[in-house]
């Protein structure tokens, strides 16, 4: 007796992916000029592309106290590939930057991307002295 087993192929979305989520990391921050360039590693670890991440952030000193609210546009973000992303803080001395929150994604857009996909599981780290949450 012969038995068959067949295997039905269905779609895989985006959302059915485990593990697929954002990771920001603090790589670099860096004294110019009066201002402080803030350095991210960021990578899509979803299976589409993000046409555009913008990222609502506070600023903290480093005696906890809110220095700003900003928002940093990562711009688009491929998926499976790293990119870098700076930004320019005016008047901000690097060395009184104590703690940066990440308090949510202001935008997320993505032709069939998840809901959520900027915030949910974001994967925050930080290289510099600077403590990264979220």
């Amino acid at each position: 007796m012969w038995l068959a087993f067949g295997l039905v192929h269905s779609p895989v979305s985006a959302q059915d992916v485990q593990g697929a989520h954002v990771s920001i990391e603090l790589n670099a921050v860096q004294q110019v000029e009066g201002s402080c360039r803030v350095s991210f590693l960021v990578q899509n670890g979803y299976a589409i592309d993000i046409e555009q991440a913008v990222y609502e952030a506070v600023l903290f000193d480093v005696d906890g106290r809110v220095d700003r609210l900003t928002l940093f546009d990562f711009g688009a973000l491929p998926s499976a590939r790293p990119r870098v992303r700076q930004f320019i803080v005016p008047g901000l001395a690097c060395g009184s930057l104590g703690r940066l929150l990440i308090n949510g994604a202001e935008t997320c857009t993505g032709t069939n991307l998840p809901e959520d996909a900027c915030g949910k599981d974001l994967d925050l780290r930080s290289r510099t002295d600077v403590e990264v949450l979220g």
